[in-house]
């Protein structure tokens, strides 16, 4: 079987270990100044990536940086899709100036999270992006209201999967605040990540069988062992013959 698959990073946050981390993965989703970062480090960001030859995208979130825009706020699709838009403008700006075009976007979050349901503000989300750059890539979750959105939107939707987040048995992620949502195991998540790859399966926290589709493979960059992780999963899919690489759609 020949299996390729991206591997993205949320960087930009100020975690301090960026550069380790490009020299690992395919594709940035970078903070666009609303939970972290600001127009310095999506500069700084977007021109690592640049030289590492790593495709960059867009983290647009939730207006919060005291909760790092995990805090689900109570906000209407107008304000989502002016919220996103914003984000948008401001980091394709930055990434033409420095010769980069930009690849795709994944929402943040608190605001990736609610749009995995809730229809109207996946709606918005893909709308915001189609105003902006038609050929960007949208992350979402198989089957969830965000990928239907950019399916509806004829964006390309890239499925997105967890290698350092547990599942509960609906195929949403378990809650932050709980203390069994996330992976401690890097071997552990590798071997998860290639059941997904080649089952299109992820056991969940119940010992149920979750069905996914794996096309890109998030790892969150402000985790403590974030690279260690990253160094691991890169590994075990090379040796396993899994070509790494940015999705790409043609319009």
């Amino acid at each position: 079987m020949n299996l390729h698959v991206d591997l993205n990073a949320d960087l930009g946050e100020g975690a301090g270990h960026d550069k380790e981390l490009l020299k690992l993965v395919s594709s940035a989703s970078i903070a666009c100044g609303f939970h972290a970062g600001d127009a310095e480090t999506m500069h700084e960001t977007i021109s690592a990536a640049r030289d590492q030859g790593v495709a960059v995208g867009a983290h647009p979130s939730l207006f919060d940086r005291e909760n790092f825009g995990r805090k689900q706020l109570a906000v209407r699709p107008t304000e989502i899709f002016d919220a996103v838009s914003y984000q948008l403008g401001v980091f394709q700006a930055i990434a033409n100036n420095l010769g980069v075009r930009p690849n795709h976007v994944k929402p943040h979050g608190a605001l990736y999270n609610m749009a995995t349901r809730d229809q109207q503000l996946a709606d918005a989300i893909a709308r915001a992006i189609v105003a902006v750059d038609l050929a960007l890539v949208l992350f979402a979750p198989d089957k969830s209201a965000l990928a239907r959105a950019g399916e509806a939107e004829h964006l390309g939707v890239a499925r997105e999967v967890f290698a350092d987040r547990n599942y509960l048995a609906d195929g949403s992620l378990v809650p932050r605040n709980r203390p069994d949502a996330l992976l401690h195991d890097p071997k552990e998540s590798a071997a998860r990540v290639m059941r997904m790859l080649r089952e299109g399966k992820v056991q969940s926290i119940d010992n149920v069988d979750v069905d996914v589709r794996a096309e890109t493979i998030c790892l969150h960059g402000d985790t403590p062992r974030a690279v260690e992780f990253a160094r691991v999963l890169r590994a075990h899919l090379e040796k396993e013959g899994v070509t790494i690489r940015a999705p790409k759609f043609s319009k």
